[in-house]
């Protein structure tokens, strides 16, 4: 048996339970997924993930990916490279694809559940198989000449990227120095050195379009400094007639030239990608429009949802390989027994600490998949908003909030829990090569920093999805979860309301107090000082996790209530539901009484934040 363990039972129960997934299948934009065919899809990627793509994890983790300097070209194993065949022929990432180009609308809640699945199984397939991506923004923002590059890339199955990062800007976007210079016949040129781009070069397609920021040269009103200068340009490792899509066999001036060495995820090719070096790197403006970073911004958040699911997928199948080694490993007597040498030796699963760390892992597996398709499924509600002319302002505003807590406390919850209870639920042995789990935590560390770090996601969320919002999409979030809390007829415990209800309240509190720093940072309001916005940048990080915790103890709580009805109908008269939707109660009401108690507390610590921190020296720290 392979390394992945799937969770099928809960995906579908977050789907059609909880988020009531039926009611958008086979409707409008979605027309042609409906239900029936929904669960079919489920039903056959999970068996495939399990089955099939699981099965050079590891091998791909020993074996590595080659590089060849003098060529600048990577080379995969040759067990991945089949594994990506498989995927590909199975021809479920069409459901990702834009029907113009070949692909079937669905549901974004089912294509993340779906995710979890492959991600589970292999999670950097969906990196090298980026074309659905690609080829949607490309499609979307760009002129008729770039629609028929996003049709050939999809058609064609060719490789994606996104190239933002370099050497000396780091994370900051906006001190990137590649730049563009115009051509005469209307391509550019590109100079300069990208770091960090996930998949810059392979050999599992015959084509490798590159998503590149550039700053131009020489052009009015683009091209200075900030992320404003910035440009998004198409850049192929090969040149191509637009108008077939053939090869020219021509090598485009973009090389790799280096490959980074990882302690995870180690068959990702990370690449440092140099333009322009070894002959001209050429490309296209897309859109011939100079907006760069707000074309990038669409890839980007794919991008976030990918990680965040990665991650959650990540942390189920490790809590799953732990209970699984659990249930097996017998050591030591009931602690009740006391010290009575004669008293029989049981699974580790009876005794109490290993139950707290069990439910522990359960609960924020099942909490963080609801986060994710609860995001999902405010982006099916935009889609088809869009679709129908409805206005999808507030459905928009609450999916870039969720964006952020996806990605960023998503990660750091996952890699957390997998690092210090899964990983101690097998002792010694889950260290060694002999269970996934030590892969799991090293595969899933990157999460944490892909796409922006942790403190990165933290201050987008407040800067631009709170403050910038003007508090209207977190107001809405704060309304919901105190409307369920008081909610009249609850079935579960009072106390795990009022936990959350004072939770809601205390997280509220933390952003009006981080608002109110933030105006009186300005030194044109009354009594206001710059630097009064440390206390901002302090607490920004904290109130991404108070906010996630808050969240997923809320969803956990409206998952419990369906599953109390439930246990109250004929739908649990099987054992095997019964056992499941008991489960669903129980990780609740655990993570409601463990979790909400520290989020109020850390909220206290947030209300009296103290900047002083930034008067000490540097040296003392």
């Amino acid at each position: 048996m392979g390394h992945y363990r799937s969770n099928l039972r809960d995906v579908e129960f977050n789907l059609f339970e909880l988020f009531g997934r039926d009611q958008v299948f086979g409707v409008g934009p979605f027309r042609e997924v409906d239900g029936e065919t929904a669960r079919m899809a489920l039903r056959e990627v999970e068996q495939l993930a399990r089955e099939r793509l699981a099965d050079s994890f590891a091998d791909s983790d020993r074996a590595e990916t080659t590089f060849d300097p003098a060529a600048g070209t990577v080379a995969v194993p040759a067990s991945y490279a089949s594994t990506y065949k498989t995927w590909l022929d199975a021809e479920w990432w069409r459901f990702r694809v834009l029907p113009e180009l070949g692909g079937t609308a669905a549901p974004s809640s089912l294509n993340w559940a779906l995710a979890e699945f492959v991600l589970g199984a292999h999670p950097t397939l969906w990196t090298y198989l980026a074309f659905p991506t690609g080829s949607r923004v490309v499609w979307r923002r760009g002129t008729e000449r770039d629609k028929r590059i996003a049709e050939i890339v999809a058609s064609r199955h060719w490789g994606v990227t996104m190239m933002l990062t370099e050497p000396d800007a780091g994370s900051d976007v906006g001190a990137g120095k590649t730049t563009a210079t115009r051509n005469d016949d209307g391509t550019w040129s590109l100079v300069g050195v990208k770091r960090f781009i996930t998949a810059g070069e392979h050999d599992l397609a015959d084509n490798i379009l590159h998503l590149v920021l550039a700053r131009p040269v020489g052009v009015e009103g683009a091209g200075g400094p900030g992320t404003k200068g910035l440009s998004l340009f198409l850049v192929p490792k090969y040149h191509f007639d637009v108008a077939t899509g053939e090869l020219t066999g021509e090598r485009n001036g973009v090389y790799a030239t280096r490959i980074e060495k990882k302690m995870g995820v180690k068959v990702s090719a990370t690449c440092e990608m140099t333009l322009g070096a070894d002959g001209p790197a050429r490309g296209w403006l897309l859109g011939e429009v100079h907006d760069g970073i707000n074309q990038m911004f669409d890839v980007l958040e794919d991008t976030r949802m990918m990680v965040g699911c990665k991650a959650i997928a990540t942390l189920s199948t490790g809590y799953l390989n732990a209970l699984e080694y659990a249930k097996d490993r017998v050591q030591g007597a009931d602690l009740a027994q006391g010290s009575n040498p004669g008293a029989p030796r049981v699974p580790i699963t009876a005794h109490p600490d290993i139950r707290r760390s069990l439910l522990t892992q359960k609960a924020y597996a099942e909490g963080l998949r609801s986060l994710v398709l609860y995001a999902a499924s405010w982006q099916d509600e935009i889609a088809i908003g869009a679709a129908d002319g409805s206005d999808t302002r507030l459905a928009e505003a609450v999916n870039d909030l969720l964006l952020p807590i996806v990605k960023g406390y998503g990660s750091e919850r996952s890699w957390t829990v997998l690092g210090t209870e899964s990983l101690q639920t097998l002792g010694g042995s889950g260290y060694l090569q002999d269970h996934p789990i030590e892969q799991y935590v090293r595969d899933a560390k990157i999460d944490t920093l892909y796409e922006g770090t942790t403190a990165m996601q933290a201050q987008d969320l407040f800067f631009r999805k709170i403050a910038r919002n003007k508090c209207v999409a977190v107001d809405h979030l704060f309304g919901e979860i105190s409307s369920f809390a008081g909610r009249d007829g609850q079935q579960g415990p009072a106390g795990e309301s009022a936990l959350l209800a004072e939770a809601a309240r205390a997280v509220r509190d933390v952003v009006i107090g981080m608002v109110a720093d933030l105006t009186a940072s300005d030194p044109r309001s009354e009594g206001g000082r710059a630097t009064n916005v440390y206390r901002v940048g302090l607490n920004a990080t904290p109130l991404m996790f108070m906010l996630g915790d808050l969240v997923v103890a809320w969803l956990l709580l409206r998952g419990a209530d369906v599953a109390r009805d439930a246990l109250a109908t004929a739908q649990a008269g099987r054992s095997r539901d019964r056992a499941f939707y008991e489960g669903k109660v129980a990780a609740a009401e655990f993570f409601a009484r463990n979790v909400l108690p520290v989020v109020i507390a850390e909220s206290a610590i947030a209300r009296d934040v103290d900047d002083s921190v930034m008067d000490l020296s540097v040296d003392a720290l």
